[in-house]
């Protein structure tokens, strides 16, 4: 079973915390750590924002949440609930920096897992690289049994050889075990005997049975989620218990902790360190459910949007649609070409569907091979972090573009907390002096040529995102947060000529504050392969009452039984064809909300097929006449309600205040919150390569009312990030301090 975002925008499930408590979200990113706190009510905020300590990821998050709870007068008792995310099981993955795994499985399949699939992502280059599979061939061991596909035992599990092979393991000096037998998906008897004799031989080695973390067919797959999975079991169980401890030691908070996985939900810390696999897309599954939270705020026809985050290290893009964020069964991690599908390592596991773009604040620019302009996917990271934050780095990074070009401002950046270096940034930029009129002009040039190879770069990939999910990006809005989103989310949208860029309050930390915008949930599934015209109701009825009786159990400790909820999906297909679709399955009225099995009768055939039709038609732009459907695989996700996060509008850093009555707000103008002008770089409308600095005007967001609107070119500035709208687009504030810049001239109708 795992945790599962399904549910989350039909109103699903929060994990319990204590009466009147506040929660806290608290963000790992590869530059920064943000921490959120919500009052019970989800109304009054407070935020902290602080360089991420890579060698120690928690000691950021310790020293974060204890200035903020010191700085607002909260004390640890007051707190209810606290929830995490971190892409340090990420890093891991890709850094090869987990055990010593060794890889069990059916005999005549040791090298499966290396051969992986047919499919070449790049059918013209003679160089292809794939990942190395986390288990070496060495250590990767194959016994006698074989279970079929329909359950018959071909040769039994023997049990003799299985257990000097784990002497072996031992004396090999091998850390971490992935068990992953042939069908062992539907027919786990032999991955379970396995798994009680490694138990009984080895205690100390950790251990993934791969019908545990995936029982879902193909083999490959769950062979490389459940390799993945062990390969950072042990890391996840001392960060994350090393954190729960110094929660309670170091700050005496006593709240649950419990962590955000990548398809948006909750899981708590137990099962968070079992299935680590489940936690490496974390921190951008929460932005997105922080956008999609916002859509859900809005009027119908209005909650389509695409989120764009970009902080110090990546930039993310996700398609939000009627407030729910796109999912998928599976990814990849630890690709070799970024956006080249079957490149990187697969994990079958639940996910919010996005895309990652190697550029964000610190992404370092450079010369490639043939002399043309590359900005990231290295990054300066926060150690030693852009030329401009004074630490010892000295290549050019977009933050020292963004410094140059005038978008921020150096005696407030982070609220002033940090003060950035303008001639060190000019100096990394051209490598020459920066005082010179001529080395001004040169820095200038070139910080011009990073922000738009960065803004080109995260707008393609946006677009490529869009249209694989059959989705015109030009006709969505962008909701842009993250350190970074904010400075380049006009030229993002300018480029894929978007209708209008949000700025939710405090962007800087939105990842942190959609922590605090999940679901606990636990979803389930199961392998049924058959056409919907003679689909076995009965069986699958049992299933799918046998997973939501198991998420119900799951959920028992967090969330109170009548308030429960499920979701059923199921992975669909036309016959003949080898891969699925998710669909969400049309419960009738009348269901029991937390067991969808009682619609699973034949009555149900007509209106499932129409919903793979309509899904698969959406994506794909056509469907098979006469074609017949076909079910893979069943999927249950339960969860309770959602938690409430309505914060009013920022009044400065720290708790949020509201702001003055409707009638002091109207009168008040945007003057009073002009904090001056200040020198920066307006580019020339799409498809122009050059552009002009001029004076463009400063605002103060904290004193921007609700009904103030103001036209752009403008930069407004908050303690996270900042704003910049660099050409025509007319300003509003909403009623929660979000800012909606509508692009174009004020004029002319976009």
């Amino acid at each position: 079973m795992t945790e599962d975002v399904a549910g989350a925008r039909a109103g699903l499930g929060a994990p319990t915390s204590a009466p009147g408590g506040w929660r806290i979200g608290a963000d790992i990113g590869g530059t920064f750590t943000d921490i959120a706190m919500l009052d019970a009510a989800g109304r009054a905020l407070a935020i902290e924002k602080l360089p991420t300590t890579p060698g120690a990821p928690d000691d950021a998050v310790i020293d974060g949440i204890g200035r903020l709870i010191a700085r607002e007068g909260v004390t640890p008792a007051d707190i209810g609930l606290v929830v995490h995310g971190t892409t340090l099981f990420t890093n891991a993955l890709i850094e090869r920096r987990g055990a010593k795994t060794a890889l069990i499985t059916t005999e005549g399949f040791r090298d499966a897992i290396e051969i992986g699939r047919e499919h070449r992502y790049d059918m013209y280059d003679l160089a292809m690289e794939r990942p190395e599979p986390l288990a070496p061939r060495r250590l990767r061991f194959e016994l006698a049994e074989r279970v079929l596909a329909d359950g018959t035992v071909r040769r039994p599990l023997d049990e003799a050889a299985a257990r000097r092979l784990v002497r072996t393991l031992v004396d090999q000096g091998v850390e971490a075990v992935a068990v992953a037998f042939l069908h062992a998906y539907a027919w786990p008897a032999h991955e379970i005997a396995m798994g009680r004799i490694l138990a009984e031989e080895a205690p100390s080695l950790a251990v993934t049975l791969s019908h545990d973390v995936a029982p879902e067919i193909r083999e490959y797959e769950r062979t490389s989620t459940a390799l993945a999975n062990v390969y950072v079991q042990r890391i996840a169980e001392r960060y994350l218990g090393r954190l729960a401890a110094r929660l309670s030691d170091d700050l005496g908070i006593g709240a649950p902790l419990y962590v955000m996985q990548s398809n948006g939900a909750l899981a708590d810390v137990a099962r968070a360190a079992r299935f680590p696999v489940r936690l490496v897309e974390s921190g951008p599954a929460a932005g997105a459910l922080a956008a999609a939270h916002w859509a859900g705020l809005q009027a119908p026809g209005a909650r389509d949007l695409i989120s764009f985050d970009m902080g110090g290290t990546t930039a993310k893009a996700a398609v939000i649609a009627d407030a729910r964020p796109l999912t998928a069964p599976d990814f990849e991690v630890d690709r070799r070409y970024r956006f080249k599908k079957g490149s990187g390592l697969p994990v079958k596991t639940p996910v919010i569907e996005l895309i990652e773009i190697g550029t964000g604040g610190g992404s370092i620019a450079g010369r490639d091979g043939l002399g043309r302009l590359r900005v990231g996917p290295a990054s300066a990271g926060a150690v030693p972090g852009p030329a401009c934050y004074g630490k010892g780095g000295t290549r050019p990074t977009v933050t020292d573009a963004d410094l140059v070009l005038g978008y921020l401002d150096p005696g407030f950046f982070a609220g002033g907390s940090m003060a950035l270096d303008l001639a060190a940034a000019r100096r990394s930029l051209t490598g020459g002096e920066d005082g010179a009129s001529a080395g001004q002009a040169a820095a200038e040039a070139a910080a011009v040529a990073v922000a738009r190879m960065a803004d080109e770069a995260m707008a393609g990939a946006a677009r490529l995102h869009a249209v694989e999910r059959g989705v015109d990006a030009g006709r969505l809005r962008l909701f842009a947060f993250g350190g970074a989103g904010p400075v380049h989310a006009w030229g993002v949208a300018r480029i894929l000529r978007s209708p209008a860029v949000i700025y939710p309050a405090a962007a800087g930390v939105m990842s942190a504050i959609g922590f605090l915008a999940a679901p606990v949930a636990v979803d389930g599934a199961v392998t049924m392969p058959s056409p919907v015209a003679t689909l076995d109701w009965a069986a699958a009825r049992a299933a799918v009452a046998r997973l939501a009786a198991e998420g119900r159990a799951g959920l028992a400790g967090s969330v109170a039984a009548g308030a429960m909820c499920a979701r059923l999906e199921a992975d669909m297909h036309y016959v003949g064809q080898g891969y699925e679709i998710p669909v969400t399955v049309p419960l009738p009225d009348g269901i029991d909300p937390a067991d969808p099995s009682a619609a699973l009768t034949p009555a149900l055939s007509a209106p499932l097929k129409a919903a793979f039709e309509h899904a698969y038609g959406a994506l794909y732009g056509h469907v098979v006449p006469d074609g017949a459907a076909a079910i893979a695989v069943w999927r249950v996700s339960v969860a309770g309600p959602m938690p409430p996060v309505a914060p009013t509008p920022p009044a400065g850093p720290g708790i949020t205040a509201a702001y003055p009555s409707a009638a002091t707000a109207a009168a008040t103008a945007a003057a009073t919150a002009l904090k001056g002008h200040r020198r920066a770089f307006l580019p020339d409308p799409v498809g122009g390569a050059g552009g002009r600095f001029e004076e463009v005007p400063v605002y103060d967001r904290y004193t921007l009312a609700p009904g103030t609107e103001i036209a752009g070119p403008a930069i407004v500035e908050e303690r996270e990030s900042t704003a910049v709208i660099a050409g025509p687009a007319q300003i509003s504030v909403e009623g929660d301090g979000t800012l909606i810049a509508v692009l174009g001239d004020p004029a002319t109708p976009v």
